[in-house]
């Protein structure tokens, strides 16, 4: 079933959104970067300075480009953790790849050619979020596209399917098959569980979500054979004065070492099962 598995679980957690002050932002990257040190764990700091996809006009977007890049960089200084953050335009890719360290093409934009080659020309690496309506056997080609600008990594997060009105669903067959073509592909998969359970304008205009269920989800894209994971997170999700965007689906930053410690823990036995005696007797059967 492959070769054996030393590569550490990985995780990208952050808000969903920099506010103007990055007063919430500075206080969950500080509690992520404290998690990291104590529990030995790979963390990426994630936070958006504009979300140019809400629902609503009316919706706080961020900080915009300078200001949201000034928060990030100090993030950087204060915690050490790498950045990942949005391009939505072509023309921020350069300036956005001064501070942060992987380059992220949201789901919505995933095939947008000049986007996908502005990012990976910066050198930096790639994470494109698989699109909603999006065959997993399809990932290859914005892969390639990134590939041919020049990206040396590239990642793919999985964030669910489009399925019927106002819901997402995961495919573990899809995650599985994603799986098979990075390995042929040398691109990485990455889980986003938070997405994952958004209910897409299902309350007027304002995104639902279920957050009770990203533990389950986790659980089961590990036991796939998933090892990066991205989940946002606010201190309060149901506080509207710091949770500013995603908090139906965000979890509590007090419950994010819980699910780092659950999902890791069935990282390891998946990981032993597939080196362990025995390992690839169905795959030669």
């Amino acid at each position: 079933m492959g070769e054996p598995v030393t590569e550490p679980v990985r995780w990208i957690i952050g808000p969903c959104v920099l506010a103007h002050d990055g007063r919430v932002a500075l206080q969950i990257a500080h509690h992520l970067a404290a998690l990291a040190a104590r529990l030995g764990v790979p963390i990426v700091f994630k936070a958006s300075f504009d979300k140019a996809n809400r629902t609503r006009g009316d919706s706080f977007r961020g900080p915009g480009l300078e200001r949201g890049l000034e928060l990030l960089a100090e993030i950087h200084r204060q915690t050490g953790l790498p950045i990942l953050t949005d391009v939505h335009e072509p023309w921020q890719a350069e300036p956005v790849a001064a501070v942060a360290h992987i380059l992220q093409v949201p789901a919505f934009l995933c095939r947008q050619t000049d986007l996908i080659t502005a990012v990976a020309a910066t050198g930096r690496v790639v994470n494109i979020k698989k699109g909603q309506l999006l065959a997993p056997e399809d990932v290859v080609w914005p892969v390639d596209k990134a590939r041919r600008a020049g990206a040396a990594e590239v990642w793919i997060t999985e964030r669910g399917t489009a399925f019927g009105y106002h819901n997402l669903v995961v495919d573990p067959e899809g995650l599985a098959a994603m799986l098979e073509l990075a390995d042929a592909g040398d691109f990485e998969v990455v889980f986003d569980a938070t997405h994952a359970v958004q209910r897409p304008s299902a309350q007027g205009g304002v995104t639902g979500g279920a957050r009770q269920r990203v533990p389950a989800l986790l659980r089961a894209a590990a036991a796939i054979g998933v090892r990066r994971f991205f989940l946002e997170t606010w201190p309060d999700p149901d506080d509207p004065r710091d949770a500013l965007s995603d908090a139906a689906n965000a979890v509590p930053l007090a419950s994010v070492e819980a699910l780092i410690l659950q999902t890791n823990a069935v990282c390891d036995v998946v990981r032993g099962f597939l080196t362990g005696p025995g390992s690839g007797r169905y795959d030669r059967a």
